[in-house]
């Protein structure tokens, strides 16, 4: 009797379970190379509740509130916004960059009829007011939150999460482990509250949440659990750590490089290729590897591949003084290769004789820039040498001439009909001597070589030197690793100009401050009075002396510059200055660790032939 009540109910049970199985092999999501993406909408989901969040959080700051309510407000939608970012930088930059903007006045110069000045709206904004020392503005509060309350529903309703591969979930997954480690732990973002550590965090949670959702595409097991270990290590590190005190060197050296070998891997589990059409090398398995960036990447489009061949008719043409109008002066005359391609003066010396108007910069690593000149005006090394060779100063040739002195030489021609398949130009010339100084980004440091694994030479000192550029010294902001320039991560595509109110000389005790108008001309914007790019530190112990003006004759008198917080810190009057005007307040002890640090990025190259 009780057999006959229990039969059906058996049954029913076993048909459920035959159909949860049947269904679930059924639909099953898998990893494809070329379709969209079956974990899309489960990502997309994930990706709403964060941004639902962050808006519901600060739709509550309002003026009426007290401060620390709308303190904690901020804090909480912050938190969600950290949460939603690896996602806005893969696939809405645009509004990654507003919702994130520095406290920055923005100007953007087309022409002398387009020039746009925005003040920016966002989170950093909302943090330097709600946390500052001045008094809020009850209005300024109001302008940027409420424009928050509306952008962050309105990037919701208009995302673009639809089409994804998964190959672009996972670049999306390497390129935020690598924006938390050359800005996300910098302070970059929080420079108010320095709050980076916890905001990695968040960042990280959302990469733990990917690799849930992706559980079942793995087919190694193993390799899931690995991911799932490393971030828990990984946010247990985070947490334990603070701000000035926190070891970078180590994060990025054990977790940053272990999750990178970690996307590889992951690559090939799910069979799929990351685009290498990108800035980075998908391949590349450690943040300061020869091969992490893709150089072709860094060239003009469609200009000829960067071969051996080419970089070597290019080094012959850059040191030959054929090439200027006397024949007295080649690109190495002022680019000195045992000086990190400098010339050691504090302005450079013109073929004439006389002072140019700023320092010579070096050329190492200056394939990573977007930029070129310290005010900008070339945007590839291809028009940065049309700028020399018709400078009077310089080269003082025009093109079609210096063209006609190559095609005259035989041993250029044959060279050229080898390489360039017979197309001897103006282009294909300055093409060579741009791949030639393409060339000069070995990665061959000591520090290199240490966070490469090959060695493990580097001393306590040199550690927390690079610990304190990374944090307390702010450095990192503006010099991001690993090219330590301006080129700003993880995209690799805009190269920042600052103004840090430079003095004409070192004394701070008299200081004066320095009167090239930088980004000002030529579109006379009194906002860019003073701004100039931001140069590489890599090779810095060779490149002295230092700024555009060659106004610091040592890394300690550069280290001293800094700590006063720039002329603005000295009492001068540059209002639009955007290093702090705040003391770093360094030790000696601390400022000789940074300028130890510093002279482990000077590479092996510079010491050879």
């Amino acid at each position: 009797m009780k057999f006959c009540k229990i039969f059906p109910v058996l049954i029913f049970a076993i048909i459920i379970c035959f159909s949860c199985k049947k269904s679930k092999e059924t639909y099953t999501k898998k990893v494809t190379q070329t379709e969209t993406s079956e974990f899309t909408d489960d990502i997309k989901a994930y990706y709403f509740q964060v941004l639902d969040s962050a808006a519901f959080f600060i739709k509550k700051l309002d003026t009426l509130n007290t401060l620390k309510i709308n303190q904690n407000y901020f804090l909480e939608s912050r938190k969600w916004y950290k949460k939603a970012e690896p996602l806005l930088i893969a696939y809405d930059y645009e509004n990654y960059l507003s919702l994130n903007a520095p406290n920055l006045l923005k100007v953007e110069m087309e022409d002398y009829t387009e020039i746009k000045k925005i003040k920016p709206k966002s989170y950093q904004v909302l943090e330097e007011y709600l946390f500052g020392e001045d008094t809020i503005d009850a209005k300024e509060l109001h302008r940027v939150y409420s424009y928050l309350q509306a952008r962050i529903p309105y990037i919701r309703k208009n995302h673009i999460l639809i089409r994804q591969k998964d190959r672009h979930h996972l670049k999306m997954m390497r390129d935020a482990i690598v924006n938390v480690a050359t800005k996300g732990i910098t302070g970059f973002d929080s420079p108010m509250l320095a709050n980076s550590l916890n905001e990695a965090i968040y960042n990280y949670e959302t990469l733990e949440r990917i690799i849930e959702i992706y559980e079942e595409a793995f087919t190694d097991a193993s390799l899931y659990s690995k991911w799932k270990e490393e971030i828990k290590n990984t946010i247990a590190y985070l947490k334990g750590g603070d701000f000035d005190t926190f070891d970078r060197y180590q994060f990025i050296k054990k977790h940053t490089n272990k999750q990178l070998e970690l996307v590889n891997k992951t690559a090939l589990d799910w069979n799929i290729a990351l685009n290498n059409s990108r800035a980075l090398n998908p391949k590349a398995n450690n943040l300061f590897a020869t091969d992490f960036f893709n150089k072709k990447m860094f060239a003009p489009p469609h200009a000829p591949e960067i071969t051996a061949e080419n970089i070597a008719l290019g080094k012959e043409l850059f040191n030959d003084k054929l090439l200027s109008k006397t024949g007295t002066v080649s690109c190495a005359t002022c680019h000195i290769k045992e000086k990190a391609f400098t010339d050691g003066f504090a302005k450079a010396i013109g073929s004439n004789g006389k002072k140019l108007e700023r320092n010579t910069p070096t050329l190492t690593y200056a394939l990573y820039q977007k930029t070129f000149f310290y005010d900008g005006r070339s945007s590839d090394l291809e028009a940065q040498i049309v700028n020399v060779t018709n400078n009077k100063n310089e080269f003082h040739i025009d093109l079609g001439e210096m063209e006609k002195k190559v095609k005259n030489n035989i041993t250029y021609k044959a060279k050229f009909d080898k390489i360039y398949g017979g197309k001897l130009t103006d282009f294909t010339i300055r093409n060579a001597i741009a791949n030639y100084i393409r060339s000069l980004a070995p990665f061959n440091s000591k520090f290199d070589k240490n966070m490469q694994g090959l060695e493990n030479t580097s001393t306590i000192e040199e550690k927390n030197g690079f610990n304190l550029f990374m944090g307390k010294a702010a450095c990192a902001t503006c010099h991001f690793p690993p090219t330590f320039n301006g080129t700003v991560p993880p995209k690799f595509n805009e190269t920042e100009f600052e103004n840090l109110g430079i003095t004409k000389t070192a004394d701070f005790n008299h200081p004066i401050l320095d009167e090239d108008p930088g980004l000002f001309y030529p579109f006379e914007v009194e906002e860019r009075r003073g701004f100039f790019k931001t140069a590489t530190v890599r090779n810095v112990e060779l490149t002295a002396p230092y700024m555009h003006n060659g106004a610091f004759a040592s890394l300690e008198e550069l280290v001293s510059f800094y700590n006063f917080g720039g002329a603005a810190g000295m009492r001068l009057d540059v209002p639009y200055q955007t290093l702090p005007a705040d003391s770093l307040r360094l030790t000696k002890k601390e400022s000789d660790a940074i300028v130890a640090f510093m002279k482990t990025l000077t590479d092996e190259t510079y010491f050879k032939d």
